[in-house]
């Protein structure tokens, strides 16, 4: 298995062009979603941004984005990117599997697009319980899960609707979920838009 949890791994990656999943552009389903409807306005996490399309997005949308990374090299353009755009969009270097000890409920919402599928498939319940850690209670996860296929190397490692579904039990509540109508063309029918609340627990 490639060593995904180094950031020297991703950092060679970004500094020697092997970042094949850069698509220069925001999400098309996160696009889609935030144009029609589009979750509170609040301070959303991107886990995994890489050069902060998305979290520049969300910031241009009213929304307090916070960019995480492992990728100096990756920030580095993010940062130069936002300046470059006038936007206030934070980001910051952190493994991403930390971030429930420093941000606690420190979160409204979370966007997931292709971090979940590029980490070690054996952390993916850590993944989820670092999710959990950083929302508010209440808060919200959105999240456009690929490769939805069954096998095959990695990353990007393949994931499945059915094993989403359990790891986020009990502690998000899937509120929606469906195939987003815009994509990236390669990745068409190969993604799962799932919207999910954190429980509050009473009591």
């Amino acid at each position: 298995m490639a060593r995904v949890s180094s950031p020297d791994f991703w950092q060679e990656l970004y500094e020697q062009g092997g970042d094949g999943w850069e698509i220069g552009a925001p999400a098309p389903p996160l696009v889609s979603f935030i144009e029609t409807t589009p979750p509170p306005r609040g301070r959303v996490a991107v886990l995994g941004c890489g050069r902060g399309h998305d979290a520049r997005y969300l910031a241009s949308r009213a929304y307090q984005a916070v960019g995480f990374d492992f990728s100096s090299a990756a920030l580095r353009e993010a940062r130069r990117l936002a300046q470059r755009e006038d936007l206030e969009v934070t980001f910051e270097q952190h493994d991403i599997f930390a971030l429930g000890r420093h941000y606690a409920n420190a979160f409204d919402g979370v966007w997931e697009y292709t971090c979940f599928c590029a980490i070690d498939p054996r952390r993916r319940r850590e993944y989820v319980a670092t999710v959990n850690a950083i929302l508010k209670p209440g808060g919200w996860l959105l999240a456009c899960f690929y490769p939805i296929r069954r096998g095959g190397a990695g990353p990007p490692f393949p994931v499945a609707k059915d094993d989403v579904r359990r790891l986020l039990t009990p502690s998000l509540r899937i509120e929606r979920s469906f195939t987003p109508p815009r994509s990236v063309p390669r990745r068409q029918g190969q993604e799962w838009m799932v919207m999910a609340r954190k429980i509050s627990l009473v009591g």
